[in-house]
């Protein structure tokens, strides 16, 4: 196993344990910061925080383009809001990325 391979799997491992459920409303302050970022259901949460902690601008702007990942939109947080929504999140300073939690 390659230095960078271990590192990227050290920095998963950090990043899976710093994973944690949280209520929009705890969420809001970043929001107000516009620092939250929408991760879509289906996308997986510490793959899309390690791609922005190791700043893969390509691999971000592609879950862009296809509307998986973007800032959270005013309206998205008003549903949330209203809706008591608990989202994942972890932090990639300065960001914090949300998902909402998926009921089985």
């Amino acid at each position: 196993m390659s230095e960078h391979s271990e590192d990227r799997d050290v920095l998963k491992a950090k990043l899976n344990q710093e994973t944690a459920k949280a209520s929009w409303a705890e969420l809001q302050p970043f929001f107000a910061r516009g620092q939250t970022i929408y991760v879509a259901p289906g996308l997986d949460l510490v793959e899309v925080a390690l791609a922005f902690s190791e700043d893969n601008a390509a691999q971000i702007s592609l879950w862009r383009e296809k509307g998986q990942v973007d800032k959270v939109a005013d309206e998205q947080a008003g549903q949330w809001y209203e809706a008591d929504q608990t989202l994942w999140s972890v932090v990639v300073m300065p960001w914090v990325l949300v998902q909402p939690e998926q009921v089985q």
